[in-house]
């Protein structure tokens, strides 16, 4: 999600102040939902992703779309496998 952009440029780049962004991450201000969406476009990631607490929103997204071709019986033995993981953690 990182860009490496100052709030500054993040700011202009979205339209806005150069002190918008500031604004937001001070804890000073909100953004509208149309901003939302677009900071959202700006680090390409969906809404969902924004607030999600896994380290990489990408890779589960990815897994979720992998998941949806599977066949009852390889969705019942990737269970299976998730559940043998989450035991040796």
């Amino acid at each position: 999600m990182k860009r490496n952009v100052s709030e500054y440029q993040m700011s202009l780049e979205l339209g806005q102040n150069k002190n918008y962004i500031q604004g937001i991450s001070s804890g000073k201000a909100l953004p509208s939902m149309t901003q939302f969406f677009n900071i959202c476009d700006y680090f390409c990631i969906t809404p969902e992703q924004f607030f999600s607490d896994h380290d990489r929103p990408e890779l589960i997204d990815a897994i979720s779309e992998g998941i949806q071709e599977l066949s009852d019986a390889d969705l019942e033995l990737l269970l299976l496998f998730i559940r043998r993981l989450q035991r040796n953690i």
